[in-house]
């Protein structure tokens, strides 16, 4: 009777014992080299400059090309800055909240905890990347202090899943959001694609296949991998520690403060945008899911937020506590504008479309189109404005080999979310939330991309073979 429970405990090691020492080794290998995101623009850089030497572009056009492009994105870049406000802003409500501390209490050990954060992040990064971030960042601070044995790099490394997975395959994804209403396309662009829809992007049977099976292999690998409590580096190794998220909220010491406590001017704010949105959406005349764009996604976000946070006050307090969390999109965006602005200033845009229309065929197209997604998403780990810089010469080249445009729009949601697991700049609201570094987090996110690389390679081009070419709609 006492020899059983030894072997089952004996088996187990060894069948767990790849996953985790591999994700264990990679966590100690990151954490000692893995360097700065601020690193990660400059290279980006760098590297575009060169190239543009080597296709004998001039260093003066190159350099006046990158800097005149330098502030192009900050319309943009406060459009992302407004989703993590936004995202933080809904999460970090008394009734979010409440649900996040409740489900803290469901997992009795670290593997399933470790799980469960994979779920939830994976999960709401298909309504909001932002949330997905602030919702699975507070989640696991309150399981670290509640399961013990939880590896809090594991955990981190889970709740950043949907940005490394999924985020771009649901309703916040930049690429697909930007085809659907003409005026949000670029001149240059329109005229290439012309409008798609959600229908013929996200809400493809084969988009949605593909996320399904992306989520169910990254919750697989989370829980596989997660170490030992013997293994373990909790938070409390760490030295961090968490005050808990207060509810109330003092009372008004002066009669100038009132209105700050009343929740009078939440509730008739609140109202008016969502009279404005509902409009929005009656109104669109290419249906409701054309309406989905940033600014009005954005908008819904803040408008549950003052609704839910009741008073001036507490919103506010809510937004100043998430505001550092964007600091590194604010410095970080106008170095990618540098990127962009040499790419498409220059020949090289150009070249890259006669190079993707030269070395594929209608069946390589796809595969070429998710490995070139990935690479450039090193370096510009931005979804939106990364397919800026990429949909002209893709989707020139996709109109030539007749591939359906719409899946080349998934092709590269898809694929360029797949360096987001090792690229840490959308990792920096996590970051500050847990109080860690990208080091600790990425070993965790290379064990995934290993595993994730082949299946959406494979996928993207599979699908591709399914789908029929559709001529651009102007």
């Amino acid at each position: 009777m006492t020899t059983a429970p030894k072997t089952t405990a004996r088996s187990e090691s060894v069948r767990d014992g790849i996953l985790v020492r591999w994700g264990l080794a990679l966590a100690s290998w990151s954490e000692r080299w893995f360097p700065d995101p601020l690193v990660f623009a400059f290279l980006g850089i760098v590297v575009v400059f060169l190239t543009g030497l080597v296709l004998h572009q001039s260093p003066s056009k190159l350099a006046i090309a990158g800097g005149r492009s330098f502030w192009s994105l900050v319309p943009f870049t406060m459009q992302m800055v407004m989703i993590i406000i936004g995202g933080y802003v809904v999460a970090s409500t008394p009734l979010v909240f409440g649900v996040i501390r409740w489900l803290a209490g469901v997992p009795k050990s670290p593997r399933t905890a470790i799980a469960l954060v994979a779920v939830f992040s994976l999960l709401t990064s298909l309504i909001s990347w932002g949330l997905s971030l602030i919702f699975s960042g507070l989640y696991v601070r309150e399981l670290s202090q509640r399961v013990k044995g939880l590896d809090y790099r594991a955990a981190g490394g889970a709740a950043y899943l949907g940005l490394g997975a999924v985020w771009a395959m649901g309703l916040s994804s930049s690429a697909a959001m930007l085809m659907t209403t003409k005026n949000t396309i670029p001149a240059s662009l329109f005229a290439i694609s012309g409008v798609i829809p959600l229908t013929q992007t996200l809400f493809l049977w084969q988009s949605i296949t593909l996320t399904a099976v992306l989520i169910v292999v990254s919750v697989v690998v989370a829980y596989l991998s997660a170490p030992p409590a013997e293994k373990a580096r909790t938070a409390a190794d760490y030295g961090i520690t968490f005050q808990p998220i207060s509810g109330g909220i003092e009372s008004p010491t002066k009669p100038g403060e009132w209105l700050e406590y009343s929740p009078l001017l939440n509730i008739l704010v609140a109202a008016l945008l969502l009279w404005y949105l509902i409009d929005v959406f009656r109104t669109s005349p290419q249906g409701a899911s054309a309406a989905l764009d940033l600014n009005t996604y954005n908008l819904m976000f803040l408008t549950a937020g003052i609704l839910l946070h009741w008073r001036p006050k507490r919103f506010m307090k809510a937004v100043t506590e998430c505001v550092p969390a964007t600091g590194g999109v604010l410095i970080q965006f106008p170095f990618y504008a540098v990127i962009f602005g040499m790419i498409v200033g220059t020949g090289i845009s150009e070249w890259l479309a006669r190079l993707f229309a030269a070395v594929t065929t209608h069946n390589t197209f796809s595969l070429l189109v998710a490995i070139y997604s990935a690479f450039l998403g090193i370096f510009v780990p931005s979804g939106g404005s990364k397919w800026i810089i990429e949909a002209p010469y893709v989707l020139q080249a996709a109109n030539l080999h007749q591939v359906h445009l719409g899946w080349v729009v998934q092709i590269y949601n898809a694929a360029e979310a797949l360096p987001n697991l090792v690229n840490p700049f959308w990792m920096l609201p996590l970051l500050g939330i847990l109080r860690l570094k990208a080091r600790d987090l990425v070993g965790y996110g290379m064990l995934q991309l290993t595993v994730h690389i082949p299946i959406v390679f494979f996928l993207c081009w599979y699908f591709a073979r399914t789908l029929p070419y559709l001529m651009p709609a102007k």
